[in-house]
Order: C-alpha cells, then structure tokens, then sequence
C-alpha cells in the first residue's frame, strides 16, 4: 500500500513572531525620528561613560587640592577645579554612574509595583480596584518632588533613601496607566475565549494581558527616567541626597552657586550634564511613544 505524503501549507512568518515583527515596524519607525534617535544615542553614550570613564581618569574626584582651587577649564583640567581643587571634569564621569544609578533603578521598582497593583485593580475591579486606586489618588494629590521630599525628610538623607522616595513617586503614575490599559484589554474576545477554556487568572494577566499592554509601560519608564533624575538632583540640590563629598551632579551645582557670578565653571558643568541627560531620555522617549502607537503612521 503506498504511503501517503500530506504536506502542510508554509506558516506565515508575520503568524508565527507577531511580536518580532512588531518591533521591527516600531524600530523602522523609529529610525525616521532623527531627535529620537540622537537621544538614544546620546543615552548609550551616557551608559559607556557611566561604565568606561572612571578607568581612563587618573585624578582622584574626591581629593582636594587648594593650590589649584577655582582654576578655569584649561589643557589640565578641562572643566576647571572647584572650590576645594578637585577636578570638576572627573567629577561629573563619576557622577554619571551615579545619576544613571538612581534613574533607572528607581524606575524599574517603581514601574514593578506600579505594574503589579494596576493590572490587578483593572483585572479584578470592584473592592479591589476601588482600594487600589484610592491608594493612588492620595498619593496622587501631592506634587511629585513635595512627596518625595517629604519621604527623604522622614527617612534621612542618602541616596537609597532617594531612589525609595522617587519609587514610591513613580508607583501611581505607572498604576493608573497600566489599569485603563488592563480594563481596554480584558473586555476583548480572546480573554474571554481563553476564560472559557479554563486558563487561570494568573495565565490570563501574564500570557495574554500583560503582553498587550507594554507599549504605554515602555513609554512611561523612559519617560519617567528623566523625572527621576531631575527629582534626584533637586533634593541633592537641596541637601537630603547624595551627601558630599560625593561627586552627584545636584549636590555640585549646590556647592557651585556661591561661586556662579566670580566662577562660573563651577555650577555650568554639572547643570549641562543634568540637562544634556534629560534631554536625551525626553527626546527618546518621545521618538519610542510615536512608534510604538498604533494611531500613528510613519
């Protein structure tokens, strides 16, 4: 008797990896933002520096020098020194694995529970929900930089203590974001269909809710890694962060406006740096929201 060959139809590679060719039309779209993609790639400059500049600096940041105190940017000292000599040029290259410390670490736990307690309010609703995001509204109703001054001011300052006070920041903005994108997901036909297969909760809000509802989380962390550090240099700024003689970039434009009207180098520096690195997050985050939304052509 002869065998018979059934042979299958080929699969269409856009079925198999939607989420693969998803991201290469966000990508794509993204290429042709010329500002998104001079924030990202002023962003991977910051992050090799952060990891690469303090091994090709040979000067100390922390160690004075009065002989060379207020000195201007020269062939030397490329930023000038502060007031205690100290190398203003080395101290911003080790400031930037700081900055970027407390940035993205802050995001990332604010945006974990932030996530967890908003797809769980959008879920279940009800009890749950009204809990969850009443919670969110009081904190919610301060300004961000006054609640997170508030919690450095009961917890003391340190830069653990910012990186707490920025998450717990951040934790709101990313919940009710992630529920009114959990409450658009939940009532479409495929998490019914899989409801009544039998899928558990759990199966449901990780395998086919939580994928769906990236995009707006994506945008919101890089987004908000910019306010992070914004918020991490003015309470530097203010004294309850990074204390010195540490080299963060809020606490030396702190110690740089006595000096900004004789010596201005001082506080310049490490306010451009501040600006350069938010600017670049704004700008790339930006560039990631118009090409990751649906609405928008390219």
């Amino acid at each position: 008797m002869a065998e018979t060959t059934v042979r299958h139809a080929p699969k269409d590679p856009k079925r198999i990896n939607p989420y693969l060719e998803n991201f290469k039309t966000a990508w794509r779209k993204l290429r042709q933002n010329y500002l998104a993609m001079a924030g990202g790639i002023l962003i991977v400059f910051f992050i090799i520096t952060a990891f690469v500049g303090p091994m090709l600096t040979s000067l100390d940041p922390n160690m004075p020098n009065v002989q060379a105190r207020l000195q201007g940017p020269s062939s030397e000292h490329w930023f000038g020194t502060d007031h205690h000599g100290r190398d203003i040029f080395t101290r911003i290259i080790h400031g930037m694995s700081i900055t970027l410390y407390i940035g993205f670490l802050s995001v990332a736990i604010g945006m974990v529970f932030g996530v967890a307690l908003g797809i769980v309010s959008g879920y279940y609703g009800k009890a749950i929900d009204a809990i969850i995001m009443r919670t969110m509204d009081v904190l919610l109703a301060f300004p961000g930089i006054l609640l997170a001054l508030g919690i450095v001011a009961v917890l003391g300052p340190s830069i653990n203590n910012v990186i707490i006070a920025i998450s717990i920041f951040a934790v709101p903005v990313f919940a009710r974001i992630v529920r009114g994108s959990t409450l658009a997901v939940r009532q479409l036909e495929y998490v019914d269909a899989v409801r009544a297969l039998g899928a558990s909760d759990f199966r449901i809000i990780f395998r086919h809710i939580l994928p769906n509802i990236m995009s707006p989380i994506i945008v919101q962390a890089t987004l908000f890694i910019a306010t992070a550090v914004l918020t991490a240099s003015g309470l530097s700024f203010l004294g309850l962060g990074a204390q010195p003689p540490t080299p963060e970039w809020g606490a030396m434009l702190s110690a740089g406006r006595n000096y900004m009207w004789e010596h201005p180098h001082v506080a310049l520096f490490p306010g451009i740096a501040i600006v350069l690195v938010v600017l670049a997050f704004n700008l790339f985050g930006d560039g990631v929201r118009d090409a990751l939304d649906p609405k928008l052509k390219a």
